[in-house]
Formats: C-alpha cells, structure tokens, sequence
C-alpha cells in the first residue's frame, strides 16, 4: 500500500487553520477527491457526552470504546496516561484516501501552509524557522517573503496549489 498524500494546515491559535481546512475538504471534495483529515488538539478533549453508554464505558476503564451505527463510526481510545502516539501512527490508522488535510502538528516535517490572521493569539511568523512551509494564506498583506501568499479566503487557489504540491492526480472512479 502506497503511503497517503499529506498537506498541513499550520498555524498559531485564532489562525484561521479550521476555517481553512472546512473549505478545503468542501472543494476537494466538490472536486470529487476522497479527503480524510487530522486535527491536532493541544487540550483535553472529549467528543462523548456524560452519561452516554460509550462514555460509561470508557468510565469504567475500557482501553478503547468503539460506537458504529447505520451512518458512522467512531474508535475513541483512551491513553490512561500513556503517551501521545506518534504522527506517524495515526496517519497509519486511517483508511485509504487520495488527501489527508492536517490541521495541527505545526512541527512535524510535512509540507504545509501557513495561516495567518490578524486577529490570531501570537502573530509571530512561523515560516522562518520551518523549511517545511511552503506557501502562507493570510488575512492581510504579507511581504517578508519569497513564498508563495495567498488570500485566506481564496480557497480554490489554495486548493490547485496543494494539488500541485503533492502531486494530486485526477480524482479515482
């Protein structure tokens, strides 16, 4: 099995990074690509609500609690503090794809673009000092430096740019 085709949405809290991977899972998907996404979360966090059966069972100490309906599954696996896998491990569980968007995990060494909004908690540039980052989508004027800027609302250039990027072929039947 061929490794999936990554692209990463980095960027400080308030960014814009969840707007922007949305956007980009409607129009890849309008496109007619498959996408799967991973979001990196630096808090605690919970998708179950208190009292659901799923979250009885993970109470009373289940390693992980699988949920599967007509519509959906979930897989939530506690870690009872073991630590955080690896990038790699989780890229590894999801099912084949032609994209996988990841919004988060702003130091691993994937191609990636940056978000910047005005508005966002710390506004210090993170392309410097990643060689990784290989455009910036901004919500204002950008001119220090030689990468590629884009608006970040201009979603279908952003699009056509990771296409390119990683090397995105036309959609499978």
């Amino acid at each position: 099995m061929t490794a999936p085709k990554i692209f990463g949405i980095a960027g400080w809290k308030n960014s814009g990074k969840t707007g922007l991977a949305v956007r980009l899972v409607t129009e890849f998907t309008r496109r007619g690509y498959r996408i799967s996404t991973i979001k990196h979360a630096h808090h605690d966090f919970d998708i179950d609500k208190v009292g659901a059966d799923s979250y009885r069972h993970r109470q009373a100490g289940a390693h992980e609690v699988t949920i599967v309906s007509g519509t959906r599954y979930a897989i939530m696996h506690e870690l009872r503090g073991a630590p955080e896998p690896e990038f790699e491990e989780i890229l590894a569980r999801l099912a084949p794809c032609d994209l996988v968007l990841i919004e988060g995990y702003k130091r691993e060494p994937i191609p990636k673009i940056e978000a910047r909004r005005l508005e966002a908690a710390n506004r210090e540039p993170l392309a410097p000092s990643d060689p990784h980052i290989c455009a910036i989508a901004a919500d204002h004027a950008v001119s220090d430096t030689s990468l590629p800027v884009f608006s970040l609302d201009d979603t279908g250039a952003i699009a056509d740019f990771i296409a390119v990027a990683v090397g995105l072929g036309p959609p499978a039947e």
